[in-house]
């Protein structure tokens, strides 16, 4: 019988690499990466990830103003 695990789990992640991360594989969000790299660290049946505050997708990181402003 599966049993069910519901779980915050709080992330603090580098700008850049974050950026480097979604950059790499074409629309990505935040909440797909943390499922693959659930579902590849341990055999999940099912995996579910919500972004609950900061962005999702690199288009939500380029808007926030944290992020670095391109020059040229």
């Amino acid at each position: 019988m599966p049993i069910d695990i519901k779980l915050t789990v709080r992330l603090e992640v580098e700008e850049a690499a974050l950026e480097d991360a979604l950059a790499e594989y074409d629309e990505i969000t935040v909440s797909e990466l943390v499922k693959q790299i659930l579902d590849k660290a341990i055999a999940l049946d099912e995996v579910a990830a919500v972004v609950t505050e900061g962005p999702n997708t690199l288009d939500e990181y380029d808007d926030s103003p944290s992020a670095p402003v391109a020059e040229g």
